[in-house]
This record gives structure tokens, C-alpha cells and sequence, in this order.
């Protein structure tokens, strides 16, 4: 059994011994009305001086964390007593577990303080059924009845993925028509990889507010929180158990360090994690048939063009208060309303011309066969010293987000670079960087494509990697994370010394162009996957 350290048992004799009988106990949070599993929430310790009746010591601990914490709980209560107590030391401790007795008798034996035990502790079973009159009066985070189905059908959606495929502007309606709900707007979040969910719009109206006051105030901060309570929605999020470092991509996690949150928000109530009865089914309903829209139509929703469907579904209810069994479900896509959103972006045209609209082939006579490749970052104060030092294009005003902009770095020879760099600036300079799907139908390969496209629509190969390269696959997901803090935004570095002492870790001196664009998506680009033909060249 452990032990005070001799110096600390001389400290706590030296404290004064009052005539006084302590309490103390050891129980769970949660009041016997709640579900025991109700988040872990641990248990409370509490030291009372039953003689003056105050609260000298009180503590909140883990269930799984051993008796120790008990008397580290009772050293506060001597020495650092909450007020208006003051240190002190007990003539007298009593009990109601027999197990702490034996233990506070061995601990405490050299402080001549008595252990007792009783099996009824007056001031802290009042005082933890004031604990529990608490606990019974607050409202749960979701009715109770349906807590354990509204989290199945979340995880159901987080494995579903439907952000992989589906944009925030790509709105689906479901149609309910019932406890005061008509029809729903679920906008998908997540392909930036920032926050996943899902927001389901009571009212097509609130959704383009929203859309509007955020891309008219992107710069203000007060004016976006202001935006976002207004909005008239009720959220499906998701976010990690453990409090995760906010680089770490929750898509990246298992499945078990995933949290699901609900909540509801309204210009009139703000923002609330909170279900109540009617909100639970609306949400479950909304759920259950939107997994199955996406179970069913997944393949068209990966298309380019984002489809005309509808289906129609029968939801079963939970059983619950409700005399209705089942109901009738409409989920649609709404093609026209993503475009109008899109048009509102700004995006629409622009980001069409930076896709396929003007692809002819794909080239592969750009980079220099020898040529040595990176993917990296260049940070911000790096960053700076080459756009006054090197042949600088810039693409836009990009916010210092992360570590630095994200790069690809080609090193050639002088000569070869200077080519290069003409080549680029001839056709207007550089529009986008892509990774896109390449495969190999002899030995059934299949490959990361990194393509250029240049201002006036041409595409150009510059690094084939194996799909199965674990270095690549690393250096890709720091690539699409420091993307996305970038807004889309990435760079190419031209530099030379391919064949001279900095080779493979060129220098600044060796830098001679940046050129600063967009990072595109396979799904933005859209050639699908480029297949390797007889002439060993991907067309």
C-alpha cells in the first residue's frame, strides 16, 4: 500500500486538529433516472465537515482511477479547504465503504486521525440528492427514446461518406410533410476535409440567405457568426472523441473516435445541441432516407454533371407516442437550385473554364525526363523572399493558413529550366495543378497522375506515381490538407542545379520561377481515368 513521505506526514501533523467529524464518500455523476452510460461522466468525491456543515473538499474523477484519488482529494480538504474553511486537520473520519476505511486506516495511520465507518452519511447523501435533482431536471442532448438510433444511423451516414462526392451547393430535398415540416434541404458538408455533416434547411429561402451573407461578409467575423444564427436548420456534425489536433482530418480516424452531434438553430433560438421529440424523428427520418438515396444513386452522384433524381421511400418510425407506424418519404436532387448557388459563388463559369471545357490532350514534352520531384510546402516568410527574388505569377490573394504554401518543386538544369519557364509563360502562364486516376491495362497498374494545365487549356504530365508508393500516398495527404487550408490554393517552383551540389535540395539561389495556381480535383477536372496506351504515353 502506499504511503505519505515521511516529510509529508510531518506537514500535515503541524496543521491544527480540530474537534470535528468529516465525511467522505466516492459515488457516480449521473442519478439513478439516467442511463449508466450516459457519457462516462465519472465520478464526484466529496469531503464534508459535518460538525460546521461546509464542503471543504470536492473533486471529479474518472471511474477507473484507484483509491488514491480519494486522499488526494482529502489533502486539499486539510490543507487547501474550500472557503470559508481553513486548514486543518480531522479528529475524526467517517465512512460508508469499508474498502476506503481499510485503506484511509493504512494511509493515514501516523496523523491520529480516527476511521469509522457508518452505514448512512446525513450531509453527503443530501447533498448528492441534490447532485441527482439537478441532473433529473436537465434536459439530454436527445430524448432518451430515440439517443441510441439517431447515433446508429449517424455512423451510418459518417461510413456512407457523402461528401466525397457531393458538393455544399449540390442540394438534396426530402419531403416529409409532417410534425410541421414540409420539405428539408440537406447540404452536404465535408469535401474540404475541414467539417463534416450534414445541415438540413427548413426553408429553401433560408439556405440562399445564408449563402449570400457569407460570401458578403467572408472578411468579418462578427458578420458570419451573425449569419450563422440565423439560419433556420437542424445540423447532423461530426467531430473526434479525443479532441483531435486540428491538422488531424477526421476521415482519417476510426470509426470509434468519432462523435456525432445534433442540434437545431433558429434566428430566434440560436444555436442549441439539443433534440426534442419532434426534432429527433424529423432528423431520423431525414437520415434514414438520405442514406438510402445515397445506397441507391451512388453511382450517378459521382457523375460530373450533378443529376436529375428522386425516389420515393417508406421510413419506419420508432416505436414511441406516435400512432403513425411509418411514413412517406421524397428525397430529390435539385440541379437547378446548385447552379443558382453556384452562380451566387461566382464560380460556376470560372471553374468550368478551369475544367475540361478547353482540354485537347495531354502532353507529356514539358518537364525534362531527368527532372528530380517534389511535393512540399513553402512557408509564408520563405514565401515572401521568393516572390521579390524569382520570376513570380500570381494567381490571387491567398491567406496565410497552415505551415506555408503547398508546392511542387521541379529541379532541372539551367538551360532546361529557363525552357520550361518560357513554355509556361508563352501560353499565359499557369492555371492548375491536378492529381488525377491513370491506369495501366497490360500489367493492370494503377497510377497518381500530377498534371500542369496552362492558361490557354493544355494539359501536361509531370510525375507518374504508383497508386501503392507509400511515400507518395503520404506526401498526398499532406498535400490535399495544406490545400485545403490554402482555400485551393498551390504553387510550382522551377529551379535549377539538377546536376550541381544542391541537387535533390535546391536552394534559394537555385529557385527561378514560381508560379502560383489552383489545385484542382479529379472530380473538378473531370477526364475520368486516363488509361496508358500502346505508345507507352497517357492519353
Amino acid at each position: 500500500m502506499t504511503s505519505f513521505n515521511r516529510s509529508t506526514s510531518r506537514r500535515l501533523k503541524k496543521l491544527t486538529q480540530i474537534p470535528s467529524v468529516w465525511e467522505g464518500d466516492r459515488r457516480p455523476l449521473s442519478s439513478p433516472s439516467q442511463h449508466s452510460d450516459s457519457e462516462a461522466k465519472g465520478e464526484c468525491i466529496l469531503w464534508v465537515d459535518y460538525s460546521q456543515g461546509v464542503v471543504r473538499g470536492m473533486d471529479v474523477v474518472a471511474s477507473d482511477i484507484g483509491p488514491e484519488a480519494i486522499v488526494r482529494t482529502l489533502m486539499q480538504a486539510m490543507e487547501h479547504p474550500q472557503s470559508p474553511a481553513r486548514p486543518a486537520r480531522p479528529q475524526r473520519i467517517v465512512v460508508k465503504d469499508r474498502e476506503i476505511q481499510f485503506y484511509l486506516r493504512g494511509v493515514l495511520q501516523d496523523l491520529d486521525i480516527a476511521i469509522d465507518y457508518a452505514p448512512e452519511l446525513p450531509l453527503i447523501d443530501e447533498l448528492f440528492r441534490g447532485f441527482a435533482d439537478i441532473l433529473d431536471s436537465q434536459t439530454p442532448d436527445l430524448p432518451p427514446q430515440y439517443a441510441q438510433i439517431l447515433r446508429e444511423k449517424a455512423f451510418a451516414i459518417w461510413q456512407a461518406a457523402p461528401w466525397e462526392f457531393l458538393e455544399e451547393q449540390q442540394i438534396l430535398s426530402i419531403e416529409i410533410n409532417k410534425w410541421d415540416v414540409g420539405t428539408l434541404y440537406a447540404s452536404v458538408m465535408g469535401m474540404l476535409g475541414m467539417e463534416y455533416g450534414i445541415l438540413f434547411y427548413r426553408s429553401e429561402e433560408s439556405l440562399k440567405q445564408f449563402r449570400a451573407a457569407v460570401l458578403r461578409d467572408e472578411e468579418s467575423t462578427e458578420h458570419l457568426e451573425e449569419a450563422f444564427l440565423k439560419q433556420d436548420c437542424l445540423f447532423l456534425t461530426f467531430e473526434s472523441a479525443d479532441e483531435t489536433d486540428e491538422e488531424d482530418d477526421l476521415a482519417d480516424l476510426p470509426l470509434s473516435e468519432i462523435d456525432p452531434t445534433f442540434g437545431n438553430i433558429h434566428p430566434l433560438e440560436g444555436l442549441r445541441s439539443v433534440l426534442y421529440d419532434e426534432e429527433a424523428l424529423v432528423i431520423l427520418v431525414a437520415i434514414e432516407s438520405l442514406s438510402r438515396f445515397i445506397r441507391d444513386h451512388r453511382r450517378q452522384l459521382h457523375e460530373d454533371i450533378f443529376p436529375t433524381l428522386s425516389r420515393r421511400y417508406r421510413i419506419s418510425l420508432p416505436q414511441s407516442e406516435e400512432s403513425t407506424k411509418s411514413i412517406a418519404v421524397t428525397v430529390s436532387t435539385m440541379p437547378q437550385l446548385a447552379a443558382e448557388l453556384e452562380e451566387m459563388a461566382g464560380f460556376g463559369v470560372d471553374d468550368r473554364e478551369i475544367g475540361n471545357l478547353d482540354f485537347q490532350s495531354l502532353q507529356d514534352d514539358l518537364i525534362p525526363e531527368d527532372s528530380f520531384l517534389s511535393l512540399g510546402v513553402v512557408s509564408w516568410e520563405m514565401l515572401e523572399y521568393l516572390r521579390k527574388g524569382v520570376s513570380y505569377h500570381p494567381a490571387g490573394e491567398i491567406k496565410q493558413v497552415g505551415d506555408g504554401l503547398p508546392v511542387i518543386l521541379i529541379q532541372t538544369s539551367r538551360p532546361k529550366a529557363k525552357t520550361v519557364i518560357e513554355r509556361i509563360e508563352t501560353v499565359g502562364g499557369l492555371r492548375a495543378i491536378c492529381f488525377n486516376p491513370g491506369a495501366d491495362s497490360f500489367d493492370g497498374d494503377r497510377y497518381d497522375l500530377g498534371l500542369l494545365q496552362t492558361q490557354n487549356g493544355e494539359l501536361f504530365l509531370f510525375g507518374e506515381f504508383l497508386d501503392e508508393d507509400p511515400i507518395h500516398v503520404e506526401a498526398r495527404k499532406k498535400w490535399n490538407q495544406r490545400c485545403k487550408n490554402t482555400k485551393g490554393y498551390c504553387g510550382l517552383i522551377i529551379a535549377k542545379g539538377l546536376t550541381g551540389a544542391s541537387r535533390g535540395n535546391p536552394q534559394l539561389r537555385d529557385m527561378m520561377a514560381l508560379f502560383e495556381a489552383r489545385s484542382l480535383s479529379p472530380k473538378d477536372l473531370g477526364i475520368g481515368t486516363l488509361q496508358l496506351m500502346p505508345q507507352l504515353k497517357f492519353e
